[in-house]
């Protein structure tokens, strides 16, 4: 186990939850947990438990006090957490979507490379050669954070926020990539656009992630992905890819 990974801690959240936390800070050993267990949980269909969702580095196991009670949840989830299987499966899904890069749609890819020691174009690399994985999903509805880069990645966010970005722009800070849902002010960084919409209210699954999934990007010419935007048939041009 390492420094940051301790033994599972279950806490008390609110009169109809409990927390189970992995780690006290990131890292992806704490996330893999976390999510591995989040899929554990969800497919044991525990009697009155409402919702299964993960963080960063834990998991929330929401129940309905007048179906069960704190007890017999914790009792059970406890029992998950000793099996074998409590282990990362990996992804479920892979997506991969198109991203433009040029100054145009990147505005800050120059910054964020100067502050990684790195040229722009190296930085377009080593988004694409990276696999990431939706380690989180918040702050907007199907917002994913998208983890983990290489360590040279580790930028901080801005000292200063940027106001409102357009939806589907990538941005970046501490190894972690986003692809923005809405227009709202940021601290993160603005290193590519894509197409893609994390948010779908008009669907019966209104987030397009689920945590654990791995995503790719793939870089595209400023024509392409003006093409890409144009066209409604596809979700920015991504392609899901069901795994397991």
């Amino acid at each position: 186990m390492t420094a940051d990974v301790h033994a599972p801690e279950l806490r008390p959240l609110g009169v109809d939850g409990i927390l189970v936390r992995f780690a006290r800070v990131l890292s992806e050993d704490a996330n893999a947990r976390a999510l591995s267990f989040r899929s554990l949980v969800a497919d044991a269909a525990i009697t009155g438990v409402t919702e299964v969702a993960s963080s960063l580095v834990s998991v929330r196991v929401g129940f309905d006090p007048e179906r069960t009670t704190r007890e017999i949840v914790t009792k059970a989830i406890s029992a998950l957490l000793d099996t074998p299987t409590a282990t990362d499966l990996g992804p479920r899904r892979q997506w991969r979507i198109p991203a433009a890069f040029s100054p145009a749609f990147a505005p800050q890819l120059q910054e964020v490379a100067t502050l990684a020691g790195i040229t722009p174009a190296q930085a377009i690399a080593d988004i694409e050669a990276t696999t990431v994985r939706v380690i989180a999903i918040g702050f907007a509805p199907g917002q994913p954070y998208l983890g983990m880069l290489p360590d040279h990645w580790n930028v901080p966010r801005q000292s200063e926020l940027t106001e409102g970005l357009p939806r589907g722009a990538l941005i970046t800070a501490v190894r972690q990539l986003i692809i923005w849902a809405a227009d709202a002010p940021t601290g993160w960084r603005h290193i590519g656009q894509t197409a893609f919409r994390v948010y779908l209210p008009e669907t019966s699954q209104p987030f397009a992630f689920e945590p654990g999934d791995a995503v790719q990007f793939q870089a595209v010419s400023d024509t392409d992905f003006r093409a890409i935007q144009q066209n409604t048939d596809t979700n920015g041009g991504a392609i899901c890819e069901v795994l397991r």
